[in-house]
């Protein structure tokens, strides 16, 4: 699953990275592109709360990409 959260500001992208999550099943990788700085503190405390497991993470001019896989 890709999510393009590109111009959205906090905190859509990580609701939408929520929702995706919610909607995945256990294993699952889902990918999410933003471009709000936010967003790279926002993912790494969802999945360290939420357990979920940040796969990658690749910040290159202003694009923010991100992979988490769903754990439970």
């Amino acid at each position: 699953m890709k999510i393009d959260a590109k111009g959205l500001i906090c905190p859509e992208p990580i609701m939408l990275l929520h929702r995706a999550i919610h909607e995945a099943s256990s294993g699952d990788v889902i990918e999410l592109i933003a471009t709000d700085p936010t967003a790279e503190k926002d993912v790494e405390k969802f999945c360290e709360y939420l357990n979920h497991e940040l796969v990658s993470k690749n910040i290159s001019d202003g694009l923010l990409e991100f992979k988490v896989k769903k754990i439970t």
